[in-house]
């Protein structure tokens, strides 16, 4: 059963947690505001506010909780030793296993949250915040491709030449019906529009449809059809995955999967990064208690600076070993969790060494 000390515990981690996120983010939203300035002027100040502000804040936040964490458990742990409050507990009788348990519960509450927000929460903040800075500060829609070729379902492929989404068409539009290895059909239209829900109309088609030796040849101006494919399964832009909840993602990138589509590396890393960054709390809460329960000369600053500067390695090294993934050294999975698996064994070194 908890505690007193257990709740004393909990409420300095989530206490010096949610100030540290508070601190920096009013520290970032300073720093933000300078470098925008100009687009922030010329947009309406409630869309600033709600629209890019108000989604902006929860998504930094969640980014860089890993180094919230270890700030908040560096500092107060730190806090604590110094105050000889760590030698009391032990010496009462408390183990340094029993002592983790408050750590854990904090840590679990935290990545709780996070999972939560970067879910289902945060992706459909997102579409707004991302729809704000297309608009005001730097537009990174994609709105053309060329040469798109993917499959519709087994055995059905489609092909555009160049896809224009101001207007939803496509030109050069061809769709090849196979059974086996066989050609059974073949459509031909110079243009295809998206209507909405897989309704596309094509104009000025020709079908072809093969029967052993003999061909039947159907002509016309304008058909309506039906086909599986959306402009968004091929008009892939930088933050497009930011923007899917869990569900959502791991459904596109089974579906893009099966379409023979490439370009998803970035779905697939989000998607692993959630759950890696959700395991990270636990990693990096088991350092800096670690770290900081020893009471050191010359107070807390050494043990901050050092979780500084690991809580900042970790972050970096997460970057770099997602650019494996992108590069195709690793999956995305594997490239997610390199840094867990390293943090994982300096915790467990760290964990069995403090108690010495």
């Amino acid at each position: 059963m908890l505690k007193k000390i257990d709740f004393y515990i909990i409420r300095k981690f989530l206490g010096t947690y949610f100030f540290a996120i508070a601190l920096i983010l009013l520290i970032t939203v300073m720093f933000d505001i300078n470098e925008k300035l100009d687009s922030f002027l010329k947009a309406p100040l409630k869309a600033t506010v709600f629209d890019y502000f108000f989604n902006f804040l929860p998504y930094f936040a969640n980014l860089f909780s890993p180094l919230f964490i270890f700030i908040a458990v560096i500092f107060f742990t730190s806090k604590l030793a110094d105050n000889s409050e760590i030698i009391a507990m032990l010496s009462s009788g408390i183990s340094f296993k029993r002592l983790m348990l408050p750590y854990m519960i904090s840590a679990a509450i935290i990545a709780s949250l996070n999972f939560y927000l970067s879910c289902y929460v945060i992706p459909p903040a997102n579409v707004t915040r991302i729809e704000y800075m297309n608009t005001y500060v730097k537009n990174k829609r994609v709105d053309y491709a060329s040469n798109i070729q993917l499959q519709v379902e087994p055995g059905v492929i489609a092909y555009m030449s160049r896809f224009d989404n101001s207007n939803k068409t496509g030109y050069r539009f061809s769709l090849d019906k196979f059974e086996g290895k066989v050609l059974k059909s073949r459509m031909t239209a110079q243009k295809i529009t998206y209507d909405s829900a897989y309704h596309w109309k094509v104009q000025d088609y020709m079908i072809r449809e093969f029967k052993g030796m003999r061909e039947t040849l159907t002509q016309g101006t304008s058909l309506d059809t039906i086909l599986t494919i959306e402009p968004s399964d091929f008009l892939i832009s930088k933050n497009d995955s930011e923007m899917m909840t869990t569900p959502q993602l791991k459904k596109y990138i089974q579906r893009q999967k099966e379409r023979g589509v490439a370009n998803i590396k970035d779905f697939e890393i989000e998607y692993e990064r959630r759950y890696a960054m959700t395991a990270a709390a636990f990693i990096l809460t088991t350092i800096g208690m670690a770290l900081s329960s020893r009471k050191v000369k010359g107070g807390m600053g050494l043990n901050i600076g050092i979780g500084l500067l690991l809580s900042f390695s970790y972050i970096l090294f997460s970057t770099v070993t997602s650019t494996f993934a992108v590069s195709g050294l690793t999956s995305p999975l594997v490239a997610m969790w390199i840094p867990n698996v390293i943090y994982t064994i300096i915790a467990i070194y760290l964990y069995r060494k403090a108690p010495k």
